[in-house]
């Protein structure tokens, strides 16, 4: 009975339109007197949820993100991208997903990846005569990215689920291979479609132009190199990489690119703290929300139920998968991490899967999640900045689903797609 009134005043609350932290915050707090356990101890709960060390390279990489958003890095990412790779059938669409890979390889956002290239990306697409759903679709798909490639913050929100015993940096190796597939995988997509649709080749502009858009390119590459390649190396902790990236980007756009002004300064201040506020609030009340979890046995009950149907683990993993994916299509990201996380980790190391392999499979999920109905948010954005209707935007976006769905696959069913630099590089 209390199992029901945890999830049921969840349900509730997010029925009826409250915020998804807050939704977990006054379950979990109606549990706690459902049960007669001091609510105090919810409070410590939510308190203790946040009371970790690691969470504070969070803030530092959402506000490196949106200063490369505002101060021009993604303009000659974009730029450098066209040169490279735009002079393919359909080069555009092949440009997006390389520009999301780079960009979202140092933003570590989604959202951010698609509010700052959409927003040059797409308008430049449409004039050149690709149609707006196409458009839109790339880069709305290939925004996931940056939720995988590192430095991702999600990653350090999974660490943190998973009970802390996850290596951040191994956490970031294990990223890369997998990034790198679903964009290659997402670029062979747009490809195909171009060539159906009959979209034409961009002219190549030269190696000159090239390799200088390669050199106005590499201060704002070097952002990613500092924050994964300090920590790996072992010179800065993750926190102190996060702080280390957000100064590095902030010198970069002041008195590299000079692109940065101070009224940008002061909307990539606030939108920082905007989202690390939203952010901090869900970790803190998902701490108490999965309290009662345990309490209640969810983890054992789950495991139960999933060996009790099938003992065969290829039928776990695509039943653990296809519960992911229905979950992201209706619940914020980080609420996912944080709730399904101690649900289904155990489940999947009781199979011999890596928790590092669990990780990507998580994460790829619930990116997929972002570009779904009713509530993905990447979609809404996508669409916003497109000014298309995210009807006409679904309809034909079902070739990317594919592609990312055949990215998933692998990385499930493959574990060397996201062990291999682990092992091998990792000390």
């Amino acid at each position: 009975m209390g199992l029901f009134v945890l999830l049921g005043m969840f349900a509730l609350c997010v029925i009826i339109g409250v915020p998804v932290a807050f939704a977990l915050g006054i379950s979990a707090m109606a549990a706690f007197w459902f049960e007669g356990l001091p609510l105090m101890i919810g409070v410590q709960r939510i308190i203790s949820g946040i009371n970790v060390f690691s969470l504070m390279a969070i803030p530092f990489f959402i506000f490196a993100g949106e200063l490369m958003f505002h101060g021009g890095i993604a303009a000659r990412l974009v730029r450098f991208a066209s040169a490279a790779v735009g002079a393919v059938r359909g080069g555009l669409g092949i440009v997006n997903v390389f520009s999301s890979m780079l960009f979202g390889g140092i933003s570590g956002s989604a959202v951010a990846d698609i509010s700052a290239l959409g927003s040059i990306l797409i308008p430049v697409m449409k004039e050149k005569g690709y149609d707006a759903d196409y458009a839109v679709n790339v880069t709305v798909t290939s925004s996931i990215a940056g939720i995988i490639i590192p430095p991702s913050h999600n990653m350090i929100i999974f660490a943190i689920a998973a009970g802390g015993g996850i290596s951040i940096s191994k956490l970031f190796l294990a990223g890369v291979l997998p990034g790198l597939l679903m964009c290659l995988c997402l670029a062979v997509a747009a490809y195909l479609v171009a060539v159906k649709r009959g979209y034409r080749a961009e002219v190549f502009p030269g190696w000159s132009s090239l390799l200088l858009s390669f050199v106005a390119a590499i201060p704002g590459l070097f952002t990613a190199v500092i924050i994964v390649g300090g920590v790996l190396s072992g010179v800065f902790t993750v926190t102190e990489s996060g702080a280390f990236g957000a100064i590095y980007a902030f010198l970069v756009t002041l008195l590299v690119y000079r692109s940065i002004t101070w009224a940008n300064f002061r909307v990539a201040v606030a939108q920082s703290v905007r989202t690390t506020a939203m952010v901090m609030i869900l970790i803190a009340c998902a701490g108490a929300f999965a309290y009662m979890l345990t309490f209640y046995r969810v983890p054992d009950k789950t495991a139960a139920l999933l060996t009790g149907l099938t003992d065969n683990p290829i039928l776990i993993l695509l039943m653990i998968n296809a519960v992911l994916l229905i979950l992201g299509m209706i619940m914020d990201m980080a609420a996912l991490i944080l709730i399904c996380t101690p649900i289904f980790l155990p489940v999947a190391v009781s199979l011999g899967i890596d928790p590092l392999q669990f990780g990507m499979i998580l994460m790829v999920n619930l990116g997929l999640g972002l570009c779904t109905p009713p509530v993905g948010s990447c979609l809404f954005v996508g669409c916003a900045v497109g000014k298309l209707p995210m009807e006409t935007a679904v309809r034909t976006i079902w070739p990317f689903y594919l592609a990312i769905f055949a990215a998933l696959m692998m990385i499930t069913f493959i574990p060397a797609v996201s062990m291999t630099l682990p092992t091998w590089l990792s000390p």
